[in-house]
């Protein structure tokens, strides 16, 4: 018997895969604690049994409240609760799945890394770079249409076309994304805010075609970024494209398929936005209101408003041309601190 992966095709989305089986773990982000302030992250990290459920679904990727139970021996009226002190901690991120009776609540590890900062005023500290890398298939909230669907690095996750697929909790080993309407959107932890420090610019970075059923590389779309429900942007992307294989898209995709995108990396400054060296919009750094928000909303997709919404593929670690999910570096103030929050 022909052990080797399936074989799927895109022409028209291709083959209904498998869906079946594990993925490796995906890498995760880090979190930089301030110890003066992060209470409630210091608290979540306070107990041998948190410790041990956020080991568990590092290492073994997402589990519901049953499965944690199980494999911890521990009572679910437990792991209930130490879940939601989790959740307050925004150390994990859960979401609704089907279940034999109702929903079930999917748990998954937000963090691989976690440093507490014991003296966040030190002068000496040189870096003012911070990077998080979202796990692509790690969104929080999503509105697409078809043509669509999800990829692991392995099959294709789930049925084609499928719209609200896009919330089955195996999303999270996405390596690509593909719709023709709608968006995704992530939530970030806002490191800044954690540093007590100001941000003097924004990135994302994220490797992205187009999308037509097959490929097409001339098939332009325009693609448009929102920070935190603030349009910041649109890129028209030239094409979908799948004249060679990515560098690292994996050989059981078929060449039919979208193979690789362009590496986009968008920068919000006080001068405005911009796309590389291209001016995008008059949106600055100030008008996100950072200073505010424990977190930074990115959503990313096609705005119907626009000319040419030609649809879009997202490139994950595994895919592409480009060994990455979504990047997000905040550029902070060498000396300027934020005013010491109040709770």
């Amino acid at each position: 018997m022909d052990e080797s992966p399936p074989r799927h095709q895109r022409g028209r989305r291709g083959n209904r895969g498998d869906t079946s089986g594990a993925t490796k773990p995906r890498d995760r982000g880090f979190l930089v604690v301030n110890a003066d302030r992060q209470y409630q992250v210091l608290r979540g990290l306070a107990s041998p049994v948190r410790l041990r459920i956020l080991r568990l679904l590092n290492r073994q990727g997402p589990k519901n409240i049953n499965q944690i139970a199980e494999i911890l021996g521990l009572p679910q009226s437990t792991i209930v609760t130490n879940v939601q002190v989790l959740e307050e901690a925004e150390l994990i991120s859960t979401s609704l799945g089907k279940a034999t009776k109702g929903q079930q609540k999917v748990c998954a590890a937000r963090y691989t890394e976690i440093v507490v900062n014991l003296d966040p005023d030190d002068p000496s500290r040189e870096n003012n770079v911070v990077e998080v890398e979202m796990p692509l298939g790690l969104y929080t909230n999503s509105d697409v249409s078809a043509p669509c669907g999800l990829c692991s690095t392995e099959r294709i996750l789930g049925v084609l076309d499928v719209p609200e697929l896009f919330l089955d909790p195996r999303r999270v080993q996405a390596a690509l994304i593909w719709f023709g309407r709608g968006y995704v959107e992530y939530k970030f932890p806002n490191n800044a805010k954690v540093l007590n420090r100001k941000v003097e610019a924004l990135e994302f970075e994220m490797e992205m075609s187009s999308e037509v059923p097959g490929t097409n590389s001339d098939w332009p779309s325009d693609i448009s970024l929102w920070v935190n429900e603030r349009k910041i942007g649109t890129w028209t992307c030239p094409g979908d494209y799948g004249d060679r294989r990515g560098a690292y898209t994996p050989h059981w995709w078929k060449l039919e398929g979208s193979q690789y995108g362009i590496l986009t990396t968008w920068r919000i400054t006080a001068e405005g936005t911009f796309l590389g060296e291209r001016r995008l919009s008059d949106v600055t750094i100030e008008e996100l209101d950072l200073d505010r928000h424990h977190s930074i909303k990115m959503r990313v997709g096609i705005d119907e408003r626009e000319g040419r919404p030609g649809g879009v593929n997202i490139f994950g670690r595994g895919f592409g041309n480009h060994n990455q999910d979504i990047k997000m570096r905040l550029h902070l103030h060498a000396m300027t601190a934020l005013p010491h929050a109040t709770t």
